[in-house]
């Protein structure tokens, strides 16, 4: 497919990420894979499974607040059904991180602690490495672990640059590195959806042309939140993406000269809205039985 979508997103620092993931490996017990909870599959990086080989690993799906917790469950056990370990996470609040992290811990290393234990070596702090593609919330993740500003946060993606040692409480060392992509979208469909979770930077795409396309995932699950976020009217539910988002640009005041509404302003108020969970808990897939990873 040749669309704005379909881009080439691998700059030589992600490459260099790559390289520098495969060449800590070894000094890791565990690697900790962060994915955005509002889409499990399409914020997973495709060549993190070859990459990471066997190594011990759990996926954290984070930013769980803000997804469809019904949703965020069937993810869990999609994960779960595949035996890979999965938690879900609030980074923002951090609420039953460290609990859900040190279960998932002792059950993906239950066979090192046993052999270390037979062979009388004291547990020592367990290393983990932290990998996730930009803007899924390394950072604040990582941050609400150690209860302190040890990394850098931030709204937009590519804020970590380097890989950095992390100590909590002298039972976790963490290593963090910065957020990888894959050379190249094959999918379109995850490009976009990344897109609207702000995974690839706005200046490089068409804000109009995302919203529409955010509106035509929100009218199919999520007509409701649209109807009582903008206070429109149920007839809105039978209107196409585009008379939807000028329905929605004259709800707000998005109205220039001549009454026609201003469609760039009203892009970014939906784009806004759906990223700070204005539109309330939404998550943009679902786990379907042949689902592959």
């Amino acid at each position: 497919m040749n669309n704005k979508y379909q881009l080439q997103w691998f700059p030589g620092h992600m490459a260099k990420t790559r390289r520098m993931i495969q060449d800590n490996l070894k000094l890791v017990d565990v690697v900790i894979e962060l994915v955005d909870a509002r889409l499990p599959l399409s914020s997973r990086n495709p060549d993190v499974d070859k990459i990471i080989g066997s190594k011990p690993r759990i996926v954290v799906l984070n930013k769980a607040d803000i997804a469809d917790n019904s949703l965020t469950m069937k993810w869990l056990n999609y994960f779960k059904d595949k035996n890979i370990e999965a938690i879900s996470a609030n980074s923002q609040t951090g609420k039953g991180l460290k609990k859900e992290l040190d279960n998932a811990i002792e059950i993906v290393l239950a066979d090192k602690f046993k052999r270390d234990e037979t062979k009388g070596i004291q547990r020592h702090a367990v290393k983990m490495m932290v990998i996730g593609i930009p803007n899924v919330g390394k950072s604040s993740f990582i941050n609400r672990l150690s209860g302190r500003a040890a990394a850098k946060t931030g709204d937009r993606p590519g804020i970590t640059q380097t890989k950095q040692w992390i100590r909590i409480a002298g039972k976790y060392e963490l290593l963090d590195t910065p957020g990888i992509l894959w050379p190249k979208f094959e999918n379109e469909d995850d490009a976009k959806k990344i897109a609207f979770t702000g995974g690839i930077k706005d200046e490089i795409l068409d804000v109009e042309d995302l919203a529409y396309e955010l509106l035509g995932y929100l009218k199919q699950s999520y007509m409701d939140s649209l109807l009582k976020t903008y206070n429109l009217n149920d007839s809105d539910s039978e209107l196409n993406k585009y008379e939807l988002l000028e329905s929605i640009g004259r709800k707000r005041g998005c109205v220039i000269s001549g009454g026609e509404v201003d469609t760039f302003r009203t892009a970014n108020i939906i784009i806004s809205d759906f990223r700070s969970a204005k539109l309330g808990r939404i998550t943009l897939e679902e786990p379907k039985r042949n689902e592959e990873n």
